[in-house]
């Protein structure tokens, strides 16, 4: 179950709630929405002993802050060769509209399940409403 704080957690926080996070089965690959994404996918991908991809989506700033109307792919889509289960992470859910936007340029075919560090949803490792959050890996 996800922890509840506006805080930012820090990275022995991080891991802990990692390693008592039950995560679906069956789980082929992590694609993880660049930039900020990508610690947490790499954390993920290592946890699970599963393969990880990229994909970057441009839309907010380094504070949160919405730079365009929408989030607009800004990378390649990775193939996802045989993958048919993916986690597809990313640092935070605030509007969901990144996560939804990487989800539409993935095949069809795969089941593709959310999953992010923090944010007021389900699949939140740590449950939160706040935007910002400073995460141990990036500069202060």
């Amino acid at each position: 179950m996800a922890a509840n704080s506006d805080r930012s957690p820090d990275f022995q926080e991080i891991v802990a709630a990692l390693a008592a996070w039950k995560f679906p089965e069956g789980i082929d690959g992590v694609v993880a929405i660049a930039s900020g994404g990508i610690v947490p996918g790499a954390l993920v991908a290592q946890k699970l002993g599963v393969g990880l991809k990229t994909i970057t989506i441009s839309y907010r700033n380094e504070v949160n802050e919405a730079q365009f109307a929408a989030p607009k792919l800004a990378s390649s889509v990775p193939g996802l060769g045989g993958w048919r289960r993916v986690l597809l992470v990313d640092d935070s859910y605030l509007s969901g509209k990144s996560w939804e936007t990487a989800r539409a340029h993935l095949p069809k075919s795969a089941e593709v399940l959310p999953f992010v560090l923090r944010g007021n949803v389900d699949f939140a490792l740590f449950r939160s409403a706040s935007a910002f959050v400073q995460w141990p890996w990036n500069a202060d």
